[in-house]
């Protein structure tokens, strides 16, 4: 391609390159640069790329996007903002697939991966469409999952995913949209035919800084997309539909809205409801539990609705999704106690998982936990509080350290729990903390192994090694 139909959109502040070269790859990581590529030299947060230009010329790099003159010898575009360039040239390389597709986005602290899991099964069961997922779990063409190590991929990699995704047959891609990516420009340049916010509680305020602020990035996709679905019974809901440039349709189980939902009934295994629009109903049902998934489900059929899948199709449908993995997941144990695996790594996530719980339980509620390292610290003492608030016992353990001392995450956590007066037990190493649970689990006990969900995997320093907390309850079940 044309290094000219690449830089189509983009402010070009100054050049010295030939605008017909052609080019054969777009590119921010110089290590990966081939010959005959455009290196996008992207300002972050840890380094400057910048810095890597003569790397990406000794691997053959024909030309360099950049926001200061190089200052090594090589043909190259100044603009003003590399981060956007990234994503308007990889999408102009790939032949802008996202215009081709009907793009969902979901963003929310929690509850994403459960509703664009809904979405994609919703779609494919009412319309037969081949349908793309990007999101923390994994990405999905159709059937075909690939592994992922961030929410939303970086600019450049979205536009070929988007481009693989197309090519291979999807007519609609249903994506998480983290708060890095909205801020970061990841998704800068995508046309969401339909934007969807869950709710905002604390998190990633080590990148943030503020909730405010936290918050704004959040609002960034409300201004892309042709309409907005939006969760009310959140405070922040009001804040997207007051400021948002696209048109935003609201959802609340509680609140006067354009979807309500009427006759609630939670059952340990799933929740029902009718779920109303102007003055049609129809009952829905959905078979994983928790008062919170209601409002999952809700976003998910108003998401139907606004690509024009019949509300009563997809509540019909709705019954028949089996859930997601790690997201209130049942471990088979065959004893008299059950352990659940749940990915609440937020003091909301917490709180709502172990409400969940307590409302079908018969026995004592047992939550074990950790906080990851090298993330918000904030949130640490808020979640032993609600921990100790709402559990019977609690086991508090490491989860993903990184390069934090286990030792100190551990004692944010416990300052939120001095003032507690239920039984609990500090095991830094999480295998053992598990076995330590199962073998001193008592007769209808919930244990609930809450942080981790759907990874196999713990990080400790920069190490990232096989943890799967199925295998492990299994292996002490033995």
């Amino acid at each position: 391609m044309k290094l000219r139909e690449i830089l189509e959109n983009i402010d070009i502040i100054e050049t010295n390159a030939d605008l017909d070269m052609d080019i054969s790859a777009v590119e921010a990581d110089s290590r990966k640069v081939s010959a005959g590529a455009l290196f996008v030299a992207v300002v972050g947060y840890e380094s400057d790329g910048h810095r890597f230009i003569p790397q990406a010329l000794d691997k053959g790099a024909a030309c360099v996007l950049c926001q200061k003159k190089p200052e090594v010898d090589i043909p190259y575009v100044m603009t003003s903002d590399t981060r956007k360039g990234l994503a308007q040239a990889s999408a102009n390389y790939f032949g802008r697939p996202s215009q081709k597709m009907k793009i969902v986005g979901v963003t929310g602290t929690n509850g994403k991966t459960t509703t664009t899991s809904i979405i994609k099964f919703l779609i494919e069961k009412c319309t037969g469409a081949k349908v793309g997922l990007i999101g923390t779990n994994g990405n999905m063409i159709g059937d075909k999952f690939i592994d992922t190590e961030r929410t939303t991929p970086e600019s450049n990699e979205l536009q070929a995913l988007f481009s693989q995704m197309y090519d291979e047959g999807c007519e609609y891609v249903v994506m998480e949209v983290s708060s890095h990516a909205l801020y970061l420009d990841r998704v800068y340049g995508v046309e969401f035919d339909v934007g969807c916010f869950t709710n905002l509680t604390e998190d990633h305020l080590d990148f943030h800084k503020t909730m405010e602020e936290y918050g704004k990035a959040k609002a960034i996709l409300f201004d892309r997309c042709r309409v907005g679905i939006v969760n009310i019974d959140d405070e922040y809901g009001e804040v997207i539909t007051g400021r948002a440039n696209s048109p935003c349709v609201t959802y609340s189980i509680y609140k006067d809205a354009g979807y309500e939902t009427k006759n609630v009934v939670l059952h340990d295994t799933g929740v029902e409801f009718d779920f109303i629009r102007d003055e049609n109903s129809v009952h829905a049902k959905l078979n994983i539990p928790g008062a919170f998934n209601v409002s999952n489900a809700m976003a998910a059929l108003a998401v139907c609705d606004n690509l024009g899948i019949s509300i009563s199709d997809a509540a019909e449908n709705l019954g028949k999704f089996n859930g997601v993995m790690g997201r209130a997941e049942v471990v088979p144990t065959n004893r008299d106690f059950t352990v659940i695996i749940d990915y609440a790594h937020t003091p909301d996530a917490l709180e709502n998982i172990i409400k969940t719980v307590r409302d079908f339980a018969k026995g004592r509620v047992v939550t074990l936990f950790g906080c990851g390292g090298d993330r918000d610290a904030l949130k640490r003492p808020i979640m032993g509080k609600i921990a100790a608030d709402l559990s019977d016992f609690v086991i508090v353990t490491s989860d993903n350290p990184r390069t934090e001392v286990p030792s100190a995450i551990i004692d944010d956590i416990l300052a939120g729990m001095k003032d507690t007066k239920t039984p609990y037990t500090v095991i830094e190493n999480r295998k053992e903390a598990i076995g330590w649970a199962v073998h001193n689990a008592q007769k209808r006990d919930i244990i609930i192994l809450a942080g981790k969900g759907h990874e196999t995997y713990q990080i400790i320093g920069k190490e990232k090694s096989h943890f799967d907390e199925r295998e492990i309850v299994a292996e002490f079940l033995k």
